[in-house]
């Protein structure tokens, strides 16, 4: 995503910053007029809002990889520290035999063997002696490079977590910074347990960079292939409501194909939600949240107000207060 250099004043009062916000962030894919953004501001707070929110579910996944990735070595070390004791004992056994049996004294043995059956025993004896040293020796040497390795593996797992967890740090102050005071969320809004198939991550844990190349089931734009995904399950999820992705837009979410608008109503968006379509979004926006780490959620909004990982639910309110300006005929799903 580009981003602009904010322009005009440098003081803006905070609700009106908030308002900006929130019509920047996008309105329902249906052709009304309550749909246009009436503000045609430039998109600079989308994209700070968004920037922010993407480094933050970054840095939470790096963290939650490298946490993972350190009690997994840690376990392993425990084998390997096990097994490395009782190589030592074997080792310590192995000197001691060797210890009293020098070589001139097992020369010896050999030039008293009775016959050449007792001389072949115990040369085979000899022999087994030597080799079981070699064997020993040789694995201790190992186990005790793998414990240096998994010692160090761990550590550098806890410097990567560290890190992290101060890049979520940041991030997390800085959408404080962006968004209205802290409340406690829509009524009626439950966190679901987790249920979603998890969507595909690299190798350090984070989401991989993806395009808007996926058909979009509900127009006839494009979405990502997480977006595309994250659609699936919601619908898997029992979730079969009016929804609309993908918006032409020169800025946003919609336009990337990383955004879906879930009707609270049945046949579309329409006013303030009551009754059953409350209901209905309540336990869409509660399932969302859930499953927000597993499907990679940016933010959720949700009647007048915004959640996002690690911050938790925001004020949201627009000047109009139109019901999809307000999201409260509909839940807005952005996703990384």
């Amino acid at each position: 995503m580009q981003h602009r250099r904010c322009t005009g004043r440098r003081f803006v009062p905070l609700v009106t910053l908030l308002s900006v916000i929130v019509l920047l962030l996008g309105t329902p894919g249906a052709a009304t007029a309550e749909t246009a953004n009436p503000d045609g501001s430039p998109p600079t707070l989308q994209d700070a809002l968004t920037e922010a929110a993407r480094a933050y579910t970054d840095a939470k996944a790096r963290l939650d990889a490298a946490v993972a990735h350190q009690q997994q070595t840690e376990a392993l070390l425990v084998q390997t520290r096990l097994r490395l004791t009782r190589l030592q004992a074997q080792a310590g056994t192995i000197a001691a035999s060797a210890y009293r049996a020098n070589a001139i004294s097992r020369f010896n043995a050999l030039l008293s063997a009775s016959d050449p059956q007792n001389l072949l025993e115990r040369m085979t004896a000899l022999q087994l002696f030597t080799r079981e040293q070699s064997i020993v020796l040789a694995d201790l040497k190992t186990t005790a490079r793998q414990a240096d390795e998994q010692q160090a593996q761990i550590a550098q797992d806890v410097a990567i977590a560290k890190s992290q967890a101060a890049q979520m740090l940041t991030q997390k102050q800085k959408l404080e910074k962006i968004l209205d005071q802290s409340t406690g969320g829509p009524t009626g809004v439950v966190v679901a347990a987790p249920t979603a198939d998890p969507a595909p991550r690299n190798s350090d844990g984070s989401f991989p960079s993806q395009g808007c190349t996926q058909n979009d089931p509900t127009t006839t734009g494009c979405l990502t292939a997480r977006t595309v995904h994250a659609y699936q399950e919601v619908k898997k999820a029992g979730f079969t409501h009016f929804v609309s992705c993908w918006r032409q837009s020169s800025w946003g979410e919609h336009p990337l194909g990383r955004a879906c608008d879930w009707a609270a109503a049945k046949s579309g968006f329409g006013g303030v939600a009551a009754g059953g379509d409350r209901d209905y979004g309540n336990r869409l926006a509660g399932w969302l949240i859930g499953n927000s780490d597993r499907l990679g959620i940016l933010y959720v909004i949700w009647f007048k107000q915004i959640w996002l990982p690690g911050v938790g639910w925001h004020a949201y309110h627009t000047e109009g207060g139109s019901p999809s300006g307000d999201h409260t005929n509909h839940v807005h799903m952005s996703i990384k």
